[in-house]
């Protein structure tokens, strides 16, 4: 790949607003990253210094699941970006990343060492030469199972925490040239021509056929932000054309109410299935994606990213908000009451037989992760200016 002048061929007309000029929807954007802390402080186990996977309420009460290195990841990148605005927590950052970094053994995957690469170029870049002595980055494509089967998001993982490496200018980064265009080679292999991915592109028959043509909504989004970061980093304009086409497409099959459905058909470009509709997504990784594709470009997905924010507020199916302050969550997400329904609307939707859910047929999923609370604070944090008082007040449970 040739380097050439960033984003030259891309269309100024629309220009984003100017950062902090504009909150979107009707959310209090710093009342949500509040709510944020005190979620991320109800998921937090303080003797493992790390964060829950997920907590779940049942009849039964609050069940708090075992920790994850991954959503302990996200979920400090999000602390980070907001101490950086002037943002207070209760968190001991510190002794968390250590923890992180103290054994390593849980990396098994592209997509987690692309993680935590991504982590360490932020929050500890001087750990950068001794995390790419460590792992074996030249051959990872080939020694992780997501990279032989060339996974959309475990690629756009790798691709992302090579380019964060590189843009906070550590001389420590070795030459990863080659690993680098193979990645990038690979991931766009899985994109089709209406700009939609596919959620890999190797797997083994039978499954081949069902994961080449089929994409979750995660697949877009990483993969939009690991275009546009690598563009950034590598100062080519190449990836942003791909990642702009997949936002294209993905905005122009967003719900009415704002909703960035489950999973998409690479080959018709069509929506295959509705649920659930993930609150992660609504806003945390669609605002991460299009904000930053929006930055790099001079186009503006606002709008999009505002009805997406209102779905949370109760501007949904159910008319209810997921912001749950008594308990001081954002529930998880909108889903059939039954799994085998989300099953059977795909199959409809491969027929092209159009079957509407009903609404008496969904709810709210009562569950929360430490990673939804990360990439929204990471996302909206430098948007609006935080309310520090306020997000003193939600940490202490007011």
């Amino acid at each position: 790949m040739t380097p050439r002048p960033l984003a030259k061929a891309i269309s100024h007309e629309e220009r984003p607003d100017a950062p902090g000029a504009r909150c979107y929807s009707r959310l209090d954007i710093p009342a949500l990253r509040a709510l944020c802390v005190r979620s991320l402080a109800s998921l937090y186990q303080e003797k493992e210094k790390l964060f829950s996977r997920r907590m779940i309420l049942s009849e039964g009460g609050f069940h708090r699941e075992g920790p994850s290195w991954e959503q302990t990841i996200i979920a400090l990148l999000g602390l980070q970006r907001l101490a950086e605005s002037g943002g207070v927590h209760p968190f001991d950052t510190v002794a968390i990343r250590d923890s992180i970094f103290r054994d390593t053994n849980w990396v098994t995957s592209l997509g987690e060492l692309g993680l935590l690469t991504w982590f360490t170029a932020e929050s500890a870049p001087e750990r950068l030469e001794k995390l790419f002595s460590k792992f074996d980055f030249e051959k990872a494509l080939e020694i992780y199972a997501d990279g032989r089967e060339a996974s959309t998001q475990g690629l756009a993982w790798f691709l992302s925490g090579i380019a964060h490496a590189r843009l906070a200018g550590s001389a420590a980064l070795p030459d990863l040239t080659d690993v680098v265009v193979d990645a990038y080679h690979l991931l766009e292999d899985n994109q089709s021509e209406c700009g939609i991915f596919g959620h890999a592109g190797r797997r083994r028959l039978p499954e081949r056929a069902f994961y080449n043509r089929f994409g979750t909504f995660a697949d877009q989004i990483h993969a939009i932000y690991a275009l546009t970061v690598f563009a950034r980093a590598f100062q080519i304009e190449e990836p942003l054309v791909s990642a702009l086409a997949c936002a294209n497409s993905i905005r122009a099959l967003q719900g009415e109410m704002g909703q960035w459905w489950f999973l998409y058909d690479k080959r018709t470009c069509r929506v295959i299935n509705r649920y659930p509709v993930l609150s992660s997504h609504q806003d945390g990784t669609a605002p991460l994606g299009l904000l930053a594709l929006g930055e790099t470009t001079g186009r503006t997905f606002h709008d999009s990213i505002s009805k997406g924010l209102s779905w949370i507020a109760g501007a949904n199916e159910l008319k209810d908000d997921l912001r749950n302050l008594d308990r001081g969550f954002i529930w998880d997400s909108i889903g059939s009451r039954r799994p085998v329904t989300e099953y059977s609307q795909t199959a409809f939707s491969l027929l092209r037989i159009s079957r509407a859910l009903r609404t008496e047929s969904l709810e709210i999923r009562c569950e929360a992760r430490p990673g939804h609370f990360g990439w929204l604070l990471y996302a909206l944090d430098r948007f609006c200016a935080p309310n520090t008082a306020r997000v003193a007040r939600a940490t202490a449970g007011d």
